[in-house]
């Protein structure tokens, strides 16, 4: 609960320093007034796809958010086994960022491990602009993508346009899987 706090409390800040209402914010990052102004006063917790938006209209990286910090690093970065950026997303989603501390990235790669749904788990599915790389280590991957069910194993790989719905399950035990989130440039999506 920290982290969200903490989290809300750097995106009110850089929305102030930008001049920008929390209206605008919100229109920038596709979502609602309302639904901006839970987020940003820590009452409810980010999906990684809103965060990911909202970080794109305050024109910061994702890790000015996480961390408080901007990326320092150029030429490489070099993530050792279980290091890395971790934070949770919601109750079932474990990130580690692989690459937070390299600045001006043109992709965001993580670690991802979605915990085992309980039969009949409803998830509410999100979209961000550019497009994501998903690669399964272990356990089943079930993704909603566009209103598609398709099923990864492990060792099975998809690659989409983000700016389509999607949700993660983990269906029979907990999933562990790379996702790459390649970012859309300002007026890419146009040309």
């Amino acid at each position: 609960m920290e982290q969200i706090r903490l989290i809300a409390m750097r995106m009110k800040e850089l929305r102030g320093i930008l001049g920008l209402s929390p209206g605008e914010t919100a229109a920038g990052s596709g979502m609602t007034e309302e639904e901006y102004l839970n987020y940003e006063s820590g009452q409810t917790d980010f999906s990684f796809s809103h965060l990911f938006n909202i970080a794109r209209t305050l024109n910061v990286d994702i890790s000015d958010l996480l961390t408080g910090e901007s990326p320092k690093l150029k030429g490489y970065v070099l993530t050792r086994k279980g290091q890395g950026l971790a934070f949770d997303r919601r109750k079932q989603y474990h990130y580690r960022h692989l690459a937070y501390n390299f600045r001006d990235k043109l992709a965001e790669p993580f670690l991802v491990t979605v915990q085992q749904d309980t039969p009949g788990t409803v998830k509410q599915a999100h979209s961000h602009p550019g497009q994501e790389f998903n690669y399964v280590l272990e356990g089943i991957l079930r993704l909603n993508l566009g209103g598609n069910d398709i099923l990864l194993n492990q060792g099975d790989a998809l690659y989409y346009d983000a700016s389509l719905p999607h949700v993660m399950y983990a269906p029979e035990g907990d999933c562990r899987f790379i996702a790459v989130v390649i970012k859309e440039e300002e007026g890419e999506k146009d040309a």
